[in-house]
């Protein structure tokens, strides 16, 4: 089997947005839903970039950056579990997910070095 980083990466961010979708918007859930959106799909559009970048320089970079939104993420969907309890389930299995996808990032971004 193939190991796709990057399909892994869009599935999960597919999975954020299925996820804000189906949360009642408030004052509260409104700003939170926007930011994990941002953070949840800016992972895998990193890691897209990277994999075109000019240079080493560049790919580093974009690399630390998904990382960077991977660990965002998590923050986000820890207060998102918060906000509503009906989604406290779907946020720790994001929450697993993203924390996975931040050790591979980082092991990826360290070999680069």
């Amino acid at each position: 089997m193939i190991y796709d980083l990057e399909e892994r990466l869009a599935v999960f961010a597919e999975n954020i947005v299925r996820l804000c979708k189906k949360v009642p918007k408030d004052a509260v859930t409104l700003p939170i839903v926007s930011q994990l959106v941002r953070s949840g799909t800016s992972i895998g559009a990193n890691y897209t970039e990277a994999n075109g970048a000019s240079s080493k320089k560049d790919f580093k970079n974009k690399i630390f950056i998904a990382k960077k939104e991977a660990m965002e993420t998590k923050y986000w969907l820890r207060i998102f579990s918060k906000s509503n309890e009906n989604f406290k389930e779907d946020c720790r299995k994001l929450w697993k997910e993203a924390h996975e996808l931040t050790l591979i990032l980082s092991k990826i971004a360290n070999s680069a070095k």
